[in-house]
């Protein structure tokens, strides 16, 4: 009985020991969910339909998706890829960014560093911040912007598109134009 008591004494004093409070300080536990990202993909490579026809085909390290958030988001925070596909599967067009964002209730992407874009004619679209509207069809920046076509380069603060970069006008532009001689 007593050799109990003494294995029971020092069992009691390790765990009251142990408890002891280090100074340490903890953050707060998530309780809402608003922060949170209810679904993180990882090597995202999908393709979307249209109509039900293959329109789009999507690359991204990660995909997460902030349902909850205000406004709700999707993020794309290590890049994204995306080809726009014609109706026998060829690429029209493309567009890669460092960082993008989708907002669901407006349906507006905004892609953010590194914006690379080609349409159909081959002209390729160089800035830094790009947004495009999906409810009306529409890419537009303030940002500088790069634009090289065959035989010239445009560089502008600002532009206007349709979805597919191919009638565009360009603010403040600027750049080097061939002039024929007559």
């Amino acid at each position: 009985m007593y050799a109990a008591t003494v294995i029971l004494a020092v069992v009691s004093s390790f765990f009251c020991f142990s408890c002891k409070d280090n100074g340490k300080q903890y953050g707060q536990a998530i309780t809402s969910r608003d922060s949170v990202s209810v679904m993180t993909t990882r090597g995202v490579d999908m393709y979307i339909s249209e109509n039900g026809i293959i329109r789009y085909h999507v690359i991204a390290e990660e995909w997460k998706v902030f349902d909850k958030m205000k406004p709700p988001f999707y993020s794309m925070e290590q890049g994204v890829y995306l080809e726009i596909l014609d109706s026998v599967f060829q690429v029209e067009s493309s567009l890669v960014a460092d960082t993008a964002y989708y907002m669901m209730e407006t349906e507006v992407w905004e892609l953010r560093k590194n914006v690379h874009a080609e349409n159909v004619k081959k002209e390729k679209f160089d800035t830094n911040l790009l947004f495009v509207n999906n409810k009306s069809n529409r890419m537009y920046s303030d940002s500088l912007i790069r634009i090289q076509q065959d035989k010239q380069i445009i560089v502008g603060h600002g532009f206007e598109s349709n979805s597919d970069l191919t009638q565009y006008t360009i603010r403040k532009t600027e750049g080097v134009f061939p002039v024929k001689d007559e």
